[in-house]
């Protein structure tokens, strides 16, 4: 009965908009967290405080860009590496072109 009473307090009705509450919703959010918008008896959406949203989308970022490397590790052929002087040594570069570039970090 506590878990009901707990989801039920963490609802607005979809109304609540309409009646001009808006800024009391979102001031509470921001003091307590996600809000689910109910229209009737079903759930339509969910407010969440900025911060919140923010470390969720960078979390969906980071699983999408490990996706990335991991499909392109499944590729990954050591064999056909190179090493740097020898890529250095494709594009013409020389150590006097690379002078005066210590302190510049590439990521």
């Amino acid at each position: 009965m506590t878990a009901i009473l707990g989801i039920t307090s963490k609802t607005v009705p979809f109304s609540a908009f309409n009646e001009g509450k808006a800024g009391e919703i979102f001031a509470e959010v921001r003091r307590s967290g996600p809000r689910i918008v109910m229209n009737g008896n079903e759930a339509e959406g969910v407010i969440v405080p900025m911060d919140e949203y923010e470390l969720m989308t960078m979390d969906r970022d980071d699983v999408r860009l490990i996706a990335i490397a991991d499909e392109r590790m499944s590729h990954f052929d050591m064999s056909r590496t190179i090493t740097q002087e020898e890529m250095d040594r494709m594009l013409g570069i020389t150590e006097a072109d690379l002078e005066g570039w210590e302190d510049i970090e590439l990521e």
